[in-house]
């Protein structure tokens, strides 16, 4: 199995976590960076405003009655906060909140589509593990993010290197190469003194930057696997990769589809051990793509700019609102012709395979999450705007991102097909 947290099985992963649920996305996710700071302050001073307010009127109650009047009392105008139970909770508690520049980092919010991330166990409702998986910054990870309940939409798993929102896959659990501990004295390398204490960190860990790292992949599942081949040297890494690569197995979801939509996946081992070393393999080479999506060779899609020369267009002729597929007449029906993305009123990208729609991630082609996130939007409730042309321009630096994702995620849904095409027959005893 998998994984499992009731112990009672041997496993291939020591821990997982859901992804993160912060229950006010609006407020704690933004393509602009000081946005989102902005909004979060703001967030910040109302919750502290009315935690004053309550306890000018309930000061000499206690917590229990506190948390029975709080309900009634706090402003919900869904423009200055987003209420949660925990938040509730805090202000019965009398647990004012600060403002943490340093809890601003980037996630994985969608596949393909970054954004930053005010990550806080104050305000965001449930973290999970997510702690021990990407504890801080400097500390790199990677995680396999799988679908808990698959119904048959598309691939089962997604790889990432940064923290994932529940719900980038559909509501998933993720399986990480690494998990995080906090080091205790005796861990802890003094740097000159090249010495460490007595005690020091198991076989298969090591600390560094005041963390202990140690495997996501458990002892006993690199132990099974190394059995089934006993002439092979596998490492912990070459059976992460073996797991993403066997996950992409069209042949594997099928033939355990009514078991994938009620539990999380088995791993099987593939009889001969070539087949292991090509899954693995696969597993890497997937990795490489879905990871470095950013820097993949953009598709050479034909981009029609009208009458202006594609050399001579400004940062505004790049600005996205809403991308959306051309249209043609079906039987009198309009129906979207897929080859053509209106990318705005100035480019048109055309000639975009249909193959490359067959890379399915939770229900729906790679390349249409990337058009529906690389979009300007505004919350209903709590009226924030979220432009992904500010992420385009401040954290990349590069006016045209928007268009050149969606180009190289057409190459990463292509070179993806190619890879899963192409793995072996699943062949187990």
């Amino acid at each position: 199995v998998l994984g499992d947290k009731k112990g009672s099985q041997s496993k291939l992963f020591d821990n997982f976590s859901l992804g993160l649920v912060t229950n006010r996305d609006a407020w704690c996710y933004n393509a602009s960076k000081d946005k989102l700071s902005s909004n979060v302050e703001q967030m910040v001073k109302f919750y502290n405003r009315e935690l004053k307010r309550f306890n000018a009127s309930y000061s000499n109650l206690s917590t229990k009655e506190r948390t029975i009047k709080v309900g009634g009392f706090i402003d919900t105008n869904p423009t200055q906060i987003s209420w949660s139970r925990a938040l509730k909770h805090d202000v019965a508690k009398n647990k004012p909140l600060i403002y943490d520049k340093e809890s601003c980092i980037q996630s994985l919010y969608r596949p393909f589509s970054k954004q930053n991330l005010y990550f806080n166990r104050r305000l965001n409702e449930v973290v999970s593990q997510m702690p021990r998986i990407f504890p801080t910054l400097k500390h790199k990870n990677l995680v396999i993010m799988v679908k808990q309940r698959w119904k048959g939409n598309g691939q089962l798993a997604l790889l990432m290197d940064v923290m994932p929102e529940l719900q980038i896959d559909g509501g998933a659990q993720c399986f990480p190469l690494y998990l995080y501990e906090k080091a205790t004295d005796d861990q802890i390398d003094f740097g000159d003194s090249g010495n460490l204490f007595a005690n020091k960190p198991a076989a298969n860990t090591q600390t560094e930057g005041g963390y202990t790292r140690k495997d996501g992949i458990s002892d006993a599942g690199l132990t099974h696997f190394g059995a089934v081949y006993p002439s092979e040297t596998i490492s912990k890494e070459d059976l992460f990769y073996y797991i993403y690569g066997l996950l992409h197995s069209p042949e594997y979801r099928e033939r355990y589809a009514d078991n994938l939509s009620k539990e999380l996946p088995r791993i099987p081992a593939v009889k001969a051990v070539s087949d292991f070393w090509d899954y693995s393999q696969a597993g890497r080479d997937l990795a490489e793509l879905h990871i470095n999506y950013e820097t993949v060779t953009p598709y050479k899609a034909k981009l029609d700019s009208g009458n202006k020369a594609i050399k001579q267009l400004t940062e505004d002729d790049y600005r996205v609102v809403k991308m959306k597929f051309a249209k043609h007449k079906v039987d009198g029906k309009s129906v979207n012709e897929k080859t053509t993305v209106i990318y705005n009123p100035t480019i048109t990208v055309r000639d975009i395979p249909l193959s490359a729609y067959d890379y399915v991630v939770n229900g729906k082609p790679a390349i249409e999450w990337v058009m529906e996130r690389q979009a300007v939007t505004t919350d209903k409730k709590s009226g924030i705007t979220n432009d992904a042309n500010n992420w385009a321009i401040e954290t990349m630096g590069n006016a045209k991102y928007p268009l050149e994702l969606l180009l190289r995620v057409i190459t990463v849904s292509l070179e993806t097909m190619k890879i899963v095409n192409s793995l072996p027959k699943l062949d187990i005893d």
